[in-house]
């Protein structure tokens, strides 16, 4: 095949990537909005804090009182968070307070209660403070229709906590992306179900779930669909039924006598946009458009499968998401651990191991094995060796490109 009729890995991101904006927006309870993204501006609802809080347990007071130590100051009151206090502090008097509390009117500074003693309403205190001291002044914080964080922030757990200071009880997010993802394949089964002399375990569709999840999506599992027209059909019009933004096929997607994946969707009315890209592995991947649903169309091998994704997949989900970074380089510089040899017209994605060198930047041993039906190599490494079209050969210690593997969350 002609190095001339494939796409490099960029273009053909950048085709997946166009036209790939949010799908409209719903309203969650805070409970609900970890990991989402934000469809609009977070902006305050209110002032926090709304009052001048004492920033210490200690003593309200006049900051000129204690200009003199030790200072005697005669306590007139308590006051605890949640609770104000009705009098006015004058010269002299003092306020016994606590974290959290408002500062009542007549006092400026706060000491705290290591440096004084008491005895009944009698406070002696043994250090000066400045006005202001141990005082946490109205809005700052944050302040009533202040930005606090702007649209397309994934929403982190301080991040909810911050919309709920704030007088959120529920937040404008980006809808889920909805992905309908078929397996297909006469020599696949389901995990737990018998399996013939001549057939394998899916597994394919386990992993890019995982990945829609991972991304900010909603998975719709479409089962294993034979090697005939009449299921295929009978899937994508399930998908479409399902109203899925995204359909995701796994396997199929050749030009082998079997591999009907791009000719059934061709005849459900796909508007084809490109199906072969300079990379292994993964060559053969079918990008489209039907109606509004869009479409990849995986290899299916699980290392070309897996690959993929996370070329593909995972952006556009992060791009449909509200990720405005969607589109941004994956990559990051690293060392060879070992040499490798020239490489060829394809882009090339090793499977790696990676440690740490004594300058920093981290060390990518590809794997021996590289075959693209391999999981358990996949499992064992930490990140994908990016070799470009026509590279030389490397030796170990020079530098290098890769792309790290997301851990397991948690």
């Amino acid at each position: 095949m002609n190095a001339l009729d494939l796409l490099s890995v960029a273009e053909a991101r950048a085709r997946v990537l166009a036209g790939s904006e949010p799908r409209g927006s719903e309203r969650v309870p805070l409970s609900e909005a970890l990991a989402r993204t934000l469809a609009a501006p977070l902006v305050a609802q209110r002032t926090q804090p709304p009052f001048p809080a004492s920033a210490m347990d200690g003593f309200a007071l006049r900051a000129a009182d204690l200009a003199t130590l030790p200072a005697q100051l005669k306590v007139i009151g308590e006051i605890a968070a949640g609770h104000g206090f009705a009098g006015l502090i004058r010269r002299g008097e003092a306020v016994r307070i606590f974290t959290g509390a408002p500062v009542p009117q007549g006092a400026d500074a706060v000491l705290m209660q290591e440096d004084a003693t008491l005895a009944g309403e009698s406070l002696t205190a043994m250090r000066a403070v400045v006005e202001g001291r141990h005082i946490r002044s109205v809005g700052i914080d944050f302040t009533a229709g202040e930005s606090l964080l702007p649209a397309g922030t994934r929403l982190g757990p301080v991040d909810i906590a911050l919309a709920a200071a704030s007088g959120h009880a529920e937040i404008a997010v980006v809808r889920k992306p909805r992905v309908a993802i078929l397996a297909t394949g006469d020599e696949l089964v389901q995990p737990g179900e018998a399996v013939g002399a001549d057939q394998i375990v899916a597994s394919n569709s386990f992993a890019i779930a995982a990945y829609v999840r991972q991304s900010g999506g909603e998975p719709i599992d479409l089962g294993i669909a034979s090697d005939d027209f009449a299921a295929l059909e009978k899937a994508v019009r399930a998908a479409r039924k399902a109203e899925a933004d995204v359909l995701v096929t796994l396997g199929g997607a050749s030009v082998g006598k079997h591999d009907l994946v791009r000719s059934a969707l061709a005849k459900e009315g796909m508007e084809l946009g490109f199906w072969r890209i300079a990379m292994r592995p993964g060559k053969p991947l079918i990008h489209g458009r039907l109606g509004d649903m869009l479409i990849l169309g995986l290899p299916g091998n699980p290392a070309s499968s897996v690959v993929c994704a996370l070329l593909f997949l995972v952006p556009l989900l992060r791009a449909l998401s509200g990720d405005p970074h969607a589109g941004d380089d994956p990559t990051e510089p690293a060392v060879l651990g070992r040499a490798v040899p020239a490489n060829g017209q394809r882009e090339d994605y090793l499977r790696a191991k990676l440690s740490r060198s004594g300058d920093g930047l981290p060390v990518a041993t590809p794997h021996d094995l590289q075959d693209s039906s391999l999981l358990r190599i996949f499992a064992q490494s930490q990140c994908l060796l990016v070799r470009p079209p026509h590279a030389p050969a490397a030796a170990a210690g020079d530098l290098c490109r890769i792309m790290k593997l997301s851990p397991a969350p948690g």
